[in-house]
């Protein structure tokens, strides 16, 4: 993240909530290690919320929270956020509030995604949101959501490689991220060496494409049209992958590896972390593209609620190993929330800066 784009997310843009607080800065910051902190990402599919204690090696989640409220669904067609999509998201977020009082959490970073970067009315949601919730939200910009999923995930990285090609596919956006350690350091440490967004999203590739039946032919074209946003990119930073592998972060690749596991139900203490090689993907993927729409959303990996979706991810993750062909991919589960924790304890010197 560049400094000008620190100093802006830094400023009055930045998310908050109607609660008691200190009345300065210094005040609000207590011992380290004893602070509570609170993440939100309200993304055009998720609203998420990670609840959070700084310990000697990292961090331990009190309270989390998830739910699908599909913010940008229609956004393409419309141009603006609907009404039944505000009324769903400001139920999750008033979940959300009572969560991050109850839990005393006074450090928070609550933020919104593509939805709210593209949709028209952003402005009026992000007010109604604020007066009938107390949440503040802050729209972040492509490069600083890029940056956090690199906070957030970096600790998956290969300790014996030389990096990654981090991907996060999100509803309406997806980033890729070159990550390279710097071999002349005594302790290697992860830097972005590229990054770029694309507007297109599991939400709005299923949305223009069709996302329940999805033909051999359907999913070609999903594919192909990803691929044309991608090979910029590829052109550039696909040489010399050496040592490298793809780290995956979202939805899509967190299913796929339920999915390959044949678990009964999605257990994240199996999924994050697990690698994948190029033809347990492949097989994966085909299978997926071999179910019905029912198929998937009884499938308790999947559910209804991601059942027109998730081939619309597979297709953007396809796209990106066509571009990056790399044999091996680490499944994330963790990302953006995770990001704002460790930035803002490393802030508070409550976390080292690792």
């Amino acid at each position: 993240m560049n400094e000008d784009t620190r100093a802006r997310d830094d400023a009055a843009s930045r998310g908050g909530l109607a609660i008691p607080v200190a009345a300065d800065a210094a005040a609000a910051r207590l011992v380290p290690g004893t602070e509570v902190y609170a993440a939100l990402d309200l993304g055009t599919n998720n609203c998420r919320l990670l609840i959070a204690c700084p310990t000697v090696d990292g961090f331990r989640v009190v309270d989390s929270f998830s739910r699908i409220v599909r913010l940008g669904e229609g956004i393409s067609a419309t141009g603006c956020i609907s009404e039944a999509a505000i009324e769903r998201a400001i139920a999750a977020l008033a979940v959300c509030r009572d969560k991050i009082r109850s839990r005393k959490a006074r450090r928070l970073r609550l933020i919104a995604t593509e939805a709210c970067r593209a949709a028209s009315n952003a402005d009026g949601f992000r007010d109604r949101v604020a007066a009938e919730t107390g949440i503040r939200l802050e729209v972040i910009d492509r490069e600083t959501e890029a940056a956090l999923a690199v906070i957030g995930c970096s600790p998956l990285l290969d300790p014996r490689g030389r990096g990654a090609i981090l991907f996060d596919i999100g509803g309406g956006s997806t980033e890729l991220v070159r990550i390279e350690r710097d071999p002349s350091l005594r302790e290697p440490t992860a830097r972005i060496k590229a990054w770029m967004s694309i507007p297109l999203g599991v939400v709005t590739l299923a949305e223009h494409f069709g996302g329940r039946d999805v033909s051999e032919q359907c999913y070609a074209a999903m594919t192909a049209e990803v691929a044309k946003h991608v090979a910029p990119f590829a052109a550039e930073h696909a040489r010399d992958l050496t040592d490298m592998h793809l780290l995956g972060t979202s939805g899509t690749v967190t299913t796929l590896a339920g999915i390959h596991l044949n678990l009964h139900r999605y257990d994240r203490r199996r999924v994050d972390g697990i690698w994948m090689n190029d033809a347990e993907i492949t097989a994966t993927i085909a299978r997926l593209l071999g179910m019905s729409y029912q198929e998937r959303a009884a499938n308790h990996c999947i559910s209804v609620e991601r059942a027109d979706l998730v081939l619309a991810g597979c297709a953007i993750l396809d796209a990106i190993r066509n571009a990056f062909p790399l044999r091996r991919l680490r499944v994330a589960d963790r990302g953006l929330r995770e990001g704002m924790l460790v930035e803002m304890m490393r802030e508070d010197g409550a976390l080292a800066n690792r």
